[in-house]
């Protein structure tokens, strides 16, 4: 029987592992990791992540070919292939700050790898990792060989959270990159024919260790730049009165640039697009491309205005001080069906209001109290850190921000609405009710694009909704910012 361990329990190894071990029964999957709460939460009823459909695939598998463990040197040593799925924070300190990706638990599992192998095995690299990772792991593991021998592939993941379940059945594709020896072919084949129970072949795309690196880089670059590119829009929309929807449908038409990822809102997050925009840039930097460094850096900036923009609107609409007053924060996860919070754009809205003394009563469907607090308190960065590294004390700010488990509870006696991550549940509330239990003017500020703006300035609302023009009582309060 062929043996997968995978090291790293988080967003990528434990979805991507549970579907491999659903469609290779023949096959044994490990996961592992040092992190016990999480172990045992992936062996209970309540797993640590939310995921659609994830519950009923670890729910078939577990027990049988799926397992969850914190034994990591004893699965590492038997397994045949090695999944890496370990945190590459972006570096907050030294060479690089700010930019760089941060590889010491990446360097620390592969000496651990080294150290404990007794026999010959396939390194695949599932984290995203900067280009040429692969080449220093390769040392790593190749100087600490004991007559072992390791064959590094680069099999990057991209599953979108929301949607990780259906994206790992029914991929676009699977890339698998190895090095241009036999070896390397031979490994590339190996993976290749594990996925292949599932995955059509044509789907299945080999390349060199270099391009499949740099491809996940860029796959999530090109991602952020239309959500930026069409956020920049919406800012332009709306100092001239067109609707950015109109406009990203116009263009969406056109089969060049079709339709998906150009929703203005509020900003993007997740835990991958401006970590890898920032590791694209140093690379730029590094090798001597900094007019390449400065384009993807833009990127980074209008998300970061957007959010800017966003506060400057609420703030300046409400009689430009929202000083003591309650803000209902609708959604809290950087996008709806994930409890993920990870560079979530409420984050930053959150302080901003904050920061001008706001009252804040926060309701997320899957968001829990303990890390909305804990997201609000940690320094830019922390997040990517493993849970007993990180931050623990709650925020400071604590006084000013409850967390609720009813909508109907957070906007109770609120002065406005910032509606922030798009669940479907907000679509469909009794807008009338939550008038009537508002404070007046009642404001709802649409960071999503989800609410009839009509029919709510018919209840009585002043709406403000992302790249549409602007409500007559917005008109002469601009918000630069």
């Amino acid at each position: 029987m062929v043996k997968i361990c995978c090291i790293g329990a988080g967003y990528v190894g434990g979805p991507t592992m549970a579907v491999i071990a659903l469609k290779c029964p023949e096959i044994e999957v490990v996961v592992v990791d040092i992190a016990t709460p999480r172990i045992n939460a992936w062996n209970s009823d309540h797993l640590p992540i939310y995921e659609p459909g994830l519950d009923d695939v670890v729910k078939q598998c577990r027990g049988k070919n799926l397992f969850f463990s914190t034994d990591v040197e004893k699965h590492v040593a038997e397994a045949d292939i090695v999944f890496v799925s370990v945190n590459t924070p972006t570096k907050t300190q030294g060479l690089g700050a700010g930019k760089a990706a941060d590889l010491t638990y990446w360097e620390s599992a592969a000496r651990m790898i080294a150290d404990v192998s007794k026999s010959d095995k396939i390194v695949v690299e599932k984290s995203t990792v900067p280009v040429k990772t692969a080449e220093a792991i390769e040392r790593i593991l190749t100087h600490n060989r004991k007559g072992i021998n390791f064959t590094i592939l680069s099999s990057p993941e991209f599953l979108a959270e929301g949607t990780a379940i259906q994206d790992l059945f029914n991929p676009d594709r699977v890339l698998i990159g190895g090095r241009e020896t036999p070896e390397g072919q031979k490994a590339i084949h190996t993976l290749r024919d594990v996925y292949a129970h599932w995955v059509p072949i044509d789907r299945i795309l080999c390349a060199n260790l270099w391009s499949a690196e740099l491809s996940k880089l860029a796959a999530n670059a090109f991602l952020a730049q239309r959500i930026s590119s069409v956020n920049a829009m919406s800012a332009l929309c709306e100092a001239t009165g067109a609707d950015v929807y109109q406009v990203s449908h116009s263009i969406g038409t056109d089969s060049r640039i079709g339709p998906k990822f150009l929703n203005a809102s509020v900003g993007f997050g997740g835990s991958c697009f401006q970590k890898d925009i920032l590791n694209l840039v140093y690379i730029c930097e590094c090798n001597g491309l900094p007019e390449v460094a400065n384009y993807w850096k833009q990127v980074i900036k209008v998300n970061d205005y957007q959010k800017a923009r966003f506060v400057n609107r609420v703030v300046s609409s409400m009689f430009n001080t929202v000083s003591g007053k309650k803000i209902a924060i609708l959604g809290f996860a950087f996008k709806k069906d994930t409890g993920d919070t990870r560079e979530t754009p409420a984050i930053d809205v959150c302080k901003g209001l904050i920061g001008d003394k706001a009252k804040l009563s926060i309701y997320d469907p899957r968001v829990s109290e303990e890390q909305i607090l804990k997201d609000l308190s940690m320094k830019k960065f922390d997040w990517d850190h493993p849970a007993h590294l990180q931050p623990t004390s709650p925020t400071s700010n604590n006084q000013q921000v409850s967390v609720v488990w009813d909508a109907f509870e957070a906007v109770k006696d609120a002065h406005g609405i910032c509606i922030l991550t798009e669940w479907d549940e907000f679509k469909t509330l009794d807008y009338q009710k939550v008038y009537d239990n508002m404070q007046k003017p009642a404001f709802v500020f649409d960071g999503r694009n989800v609410v009839d703006d009509k029919k709510l300035r018919e209840i009585g609302f002043i709406v403000y909704s992302i790249g549409k023009p602007l409500d007559a009582w917005l008109k002469d309060m601009p918000a630069v910012a």
